[in-house]
Order: structure tokens, then sequence, then C-alpha cells
């Protein structure tokens, strides 16, 4: 249960940094709705970790979070148009995938 925790804390710590991106963009001026979002999602998002953190080793849950995070924010601006899908930062991305998974495997 604490992976599934662990995962889904990850996939907040997306939403958050996509709702802090859409708080402050191009106007200039902080919208409201986006800023609650970026407020309950990292709430949410490091108690999930800190709940997860009690049973899988400091290292791996902070190393997995990150790594969630890192893939689904970067998918999250591909899909939007913000950044390019190159071919190496696919490649990549795939990589930090395959060694999340890695983690897991061997926790």
């Amino acid at each position: 249960m604490s992976w599934i925790i662990l995962i889904l804390s990850g996939a907040l710590e997306a939403v958050w940094a996509a709702a802090l991106h859409r708080t402050f963009q191009a106007t200039g001026r902080r919208r409201t709705l986006p800023a609650l979002l970026f407020l309950a999602s990292v709430i949410a998002s490091t108690g999930g970790l800190a709940i997860a953190m009690q049973s899988i080793p400091t290292g791996t849950a902070y190393a997995v979070w990150v790594g969630v995070g890192v893939v689904l924010t970067s998918a999250y601006a591909i899909i939007t148009k913000v950044e390019r899908a190159t071919a190496a930062r696919l490649l990549l991305l795939g990589g930090i995938a395959v060694c999340v998974v890695g983690l897991k495997v061997v926790a």
C-alpha cells in the first residue's frame, strides 16, 4: 500500500508543478484557482511522501517520488506544447522511468 501512496504522491507533484506554472502564467498576475490547486496538491503530495517513508527507505521513497513527478510533469509540458518532444528528451525520461521501476524491484 505504501508504494501506491508513494506513486500517487509523485503524480500529485506533477499536479502542483503544473498548477504553479498556471498560477503566474503570461499575465504576470496571480490566478486564484490554480493557486488553490497548488496548495492542496503540494500538501497532499508531501503528506503522502511522509506516509510512504514510514515503510520505504527515505532515499528510495524520495527518488521514486521525484522520478514520478519529473516524468509526469515533463509529459504534461510536452502535451501542452510548453516543451518539445525531442528524441533525447523522451529517451532520458524513459531512463528515469526505468530507474524508478528498478528501485521498486530492488527495494
